[in-house]
């Protein structure tokens, strides 16, 4: 059976039967938990999986050191503790999360309940004007959780996205996220398909802070550092016709609710040249994390690609040893 429909339009994740096999139990196992904790209320889950997400985090020892170098080149002016402290409330961060995700595929209305929309009268102004918008958001582990509760609003949605390695857990994933409709772009792909939705109507997400490589990157300022970074938001811009919204989601172990955080569109761009939109992309994702740094995937690779002459930041033997 083939592992997805795919076609010029969308990537349309497919069931398989040898998900069936006993080599995907232990997936089935941690899909069942997850769908399990979904149903508990989240004041008594948060806490658990807040615990279980530091433990975690304890034993990824891969993982742990990625974060612990992004934010030893990001944010050297915190102490290491603090700094420790950040990776700790973020691996509790995870899995509230996604269970939240979950929530919302299994009890839409009841979880859209506990979502807040901050600002919400931009796109809502967007909306009522017929414009065209592309989401600029940064990668948080409740990033997908904003689309989906505007899909299940009515509003279509396009996104691009990676293929996950256990095809299981991408095609659930995928599932999950198509939940209430909307397109999914596999980056294999290429961007014409996304470019293409927007162009038709659909609502884009894109994330601007994976490394892509040097080859169609600027190097510009990120955080204390600096990142190779795509420009691709202003060409986006122009093609699609589009407005480009600032998107945040904020998870709150505290009020277990997401705070969705939008800010005013990036109008300012369509003039600029490569560097300034690199730039200003970067900028939008510090104003966003800086308050809520727990809330960011500090274990990619943010900082792989560097300038010639200078060491790649993971593999520096004297940086946090494994």
């Amino acid at each position: 059976m083939e592992k997805s429909k795919k076609s010029s339009i969308e990537f349309i994740p497919v069931f398989q039967k040898s998900f069936l096999m006993p080599r995907y139990w232990g997936n089935w196992l941690a899909i069942g938990c997850c769908a399990g904790m979904a149903w508990v209320p989240a004041r008594l889950r948060d806490p658990l999986l807040g615990s279980l997400g530091r433990l975690a985090g304890k034993f990824a020892k891969s993982a742990r050191r990625r974060a612990q170098i992004n934010l030893f080149y990001c944010m050297p002016e915190l102490p290491e503790a603090d700094r420790e402290k950040i990776i700790d409330d973020m691996f509790a961060t995870a899995p509230q999360s996604m269970v939240m995700m979950a929530e919302l595929a299994l009890r839409p209305a009841h979880t859209r309940e506990r979502i807040k929309w901050h600002n919400r009268e931009i796109i809502d102004s967007c909306r009522d004007a017929g414009e065209n918008v592309i989401f600029l958001v940064p990668h948080g582990w409740a990033v997908d959780i904003p689309a989906m509760v505007l899909a299940s609003e009515g509003q279509k949605m396009a996104a691009m996205f990676h293929n996950q390695r256990n095809p299981l857990m991408d095609y659930v994933w995928n599932a999950i996220r198509r939940r209430f409709g909307g397109r999914m772009h596999a980056r294999n792909d290429g961007i014409k398909p996304f470019i293409s939705s927007v162009r038709q109507g659909y609502w884009g997400y894109y994330l601007p802070d994976q490394d892509h490589g040097a080859e169609h990157s600027e190097f510009v300022d990120f955080f204390a550092t600096y990142k190779a970074t795509l420009p691709a938001v202003g060409r986006l811009m122009k093609v699609c016709r589009a407005r480009v919204v600032p998107l945040f989601p904020v998870y709150n172990s505290k009020t277990h609710q997401l705070d969705v955080l939008l800010r005013p569109p990036m109008d300012d761009l369509l003039e600029a040249d490569d560097t300034t939109l690199a730039r200003r992309m970067n900028e939008e994702v510090e104003v966003f994390v800086r308050p809520h740094p727990e809330q960011y995937t500090w274990i990619l690779k943010l900082l792989k690609t560097r300038k010639e002459g200078d060491i790649e930041p993971y593999r520096r033997k004297d940086l946090y040893p494994k």
